[in-house]
């Protein structure tokens, strides 16, 4: 059976991802299957929006899609594989195409929702969540960045929650990604099966009847709450906002607050080399449109296996630490924060490519 599952029903295109054993990582198949699906349904009538959803072991919803397939990544790195580079180049092309879909986009975000699966949903025109939600950019512990457009939708979350979320990967629920920006609605999980089979039962209706019919639907469903479990403050948010990581961990464990210390013990697991490439990520992304931001990050990811190739890679070390070998012991170089040198993290912002040459120039 497919990985990706598609159907129309009624005036809706309905998506499910059907990878459950791998939480619904991404695929180079996965990606140009939903690429494919996505193409013709805008240039269908017949389809007026569309839906997405995850599956899991046992049946539909309470996953969404934990990511890419960091596997994949590993071995393609270590082989050689130019696949690798046609990954980051469709995935980040089919990021673009949802942020700029000409027809709603509906998803249903319940359970696991980090990495490559914030790319297929960011750009939603309605992003619903769970009491099961657990949303999350966690690049960082794996010796990567925030991408899929990352960089974008974190730098515009309030404050300097985008560099605390992209820096420490913390985990957040439904919602608290509602209170950031992060989500549209709350709804409980088991209203998901309610509204997604109602969807596929409605007539064709004009565009701004389909519109007001859904938020008729989710205004009558939604959980009331807005506040979720993070424990960012004002204190958090003065520190992430400060110029450098080397003051932002000073002033992390300089702090009176046992938790504050808590998120410096956080940074100090991850690599040291990419915690300064991130943050100058989020800074430069605030002022750039979506397709300067993919283009970007798509210059970072090339560098991220290729500045030093092989094992020699951050990235292929955070992979074999986390899902390979799994022992959870990644050796960074460097090994500390104070020990890493500008001239190392500003490499990553010099792109490969001329302009005229770059894999996403197209993008608009």
């Amino acid at each position: 059976m497919s990985d990706v599952l598609s159907e129309v029903r009624g005036s809706v295109g309905f998506i499910t991802l059907n990878r459950p054993r791998a939480l619904n990582a991404l695929s180079l198949d996965m990606i140009r299957e939903l690429t494919r699906v996505l193409l013709a349904w805008q240039a269908d009538d017949a389809v007026q929006a569309v839906a997405i959803r995850g599956s899991h072991k046992d049946g539909v919803f309470g996953a969404f899609c934990a990511g890419g397939d960091i596997r994949f990544f590993h071995q393609a790195a270590l082989g050689g594989d130019s696949r690798l580079e046609d990954f980051f180049t469709e995935e980040y092309s089919l990021n673009h195409l949802i942020h700029h879909y000409g027809k709603p986009y509906i998803a249903f975000m319940d359970g696991i929702v980090m990495g490559g699966g914030m790319g297929i949903s960011q750009g939603a025109s309605l992003r619903i969540v769970t009491e099961r939600t657990k949303m999350a950019m966690p690049e960082t512990n794996i010796g990567l960045f925030p991408d899929v457009g990352g960089g974008y939708f974190l730098s515009r979350c309030p404050g300097h929650v985008g560099e605390y979320l992209a820096l420490t990967g913390q985990v957040i629920d439904g919602p608290q990604a509602l209170t950031w920006t992060l989500a549209d609605a709350v709804l409980p999980a088991s209203a998901l099966p309610v509204l997604w089979d109602k969807v596929g039962s409605l007539p064709r209706l004009p565009l701004e009847e389909f519109t007001a019919w859904i938020a008729a639907e989710i205004e009558a469903m939604k959980v009331q709450e807005a506040r979720g479990t993070s424990q960012f403050d004002s204190e958090l948010d003065r520190i992430f906002a400060l110029d450098s990581v080397a003051q932002i961990i000073e002033a992390l464990e300089a702090s009176p607050s046992e938790v504050v210390r808590g998120v410096g013990q956080v940074l100090r697991q991850r690599s040291p080399l990419m915690l300064h490439v991130v943050l100058e990520q989020i800074r430069r992304a605030r002022h750039l449109n979506l397709a300067d931001d993919l283009r970007l990050e798509r210059d970072l990811v090339r560098h991220c296996f290729q500045l030093r190739p092989g094992a020699a890679s951050e990235t292929v070390e955070g992979v074999r630490a986390l899902a390979v070998d799994k022992d959870h012991q990644p050796r960074w170089n460097p090994a500390r924060i104070e020990d890493v040198r500008a001239e190392d993290w500003q490499a990553f912002f010099v792109s490969p490519w001329p302009t005229w040459a770059h894999p996403l120039r197209d993008l608009r």
